[in-house]
């Protein structure tokens, strides 16, 4: 088997790591998934990762902008704020790890 360098050369991935590493992405993509055929080509599956990646900026974007206009409509003091901002933190710690920088 060949291998490829990376572009400081201080590591090699060999062709059967790649095949590895395209099938278990293949494996995440839910277009891809649940195909009647278990071979997708490399090319493939890497366009699909783009545009679900791309799909996943959008909706959480989309979820952030409905959750802003939902916190701009309740008391920033208020119980409800409270809840929504610690139930958030729980689930999005790096939120609360941006906030304080």
């Amino acid at each position: 088997m060949s291998s490829r360098r990376s572009g400081s050369g201080a590591s090699r991935i060999t062709d059967d790591q790649i095949i590895d590493l395209v099938a278990k992405l293949q494996q995440l993509l839910p277009e891809l998934r649940n195909r009647r055929s278990n071979k997708a080509s490399a090319s493939k599956v890497l366009q699909e990762t783009c545009n679900y990646v791309r799909s996943l900026h959008k909706e959480v974007d989309d979820l952030s902008d409905r959750l802003s206009r939902l916190l701009s409509t309740i008391d920033d003091d208020s119980p409800q704020a409270s809840i929504i901002r610690n139930e958030f933190t729980q689930t999005f710690p790096i939120i609360e790890f941006l906030r304080v920088y």
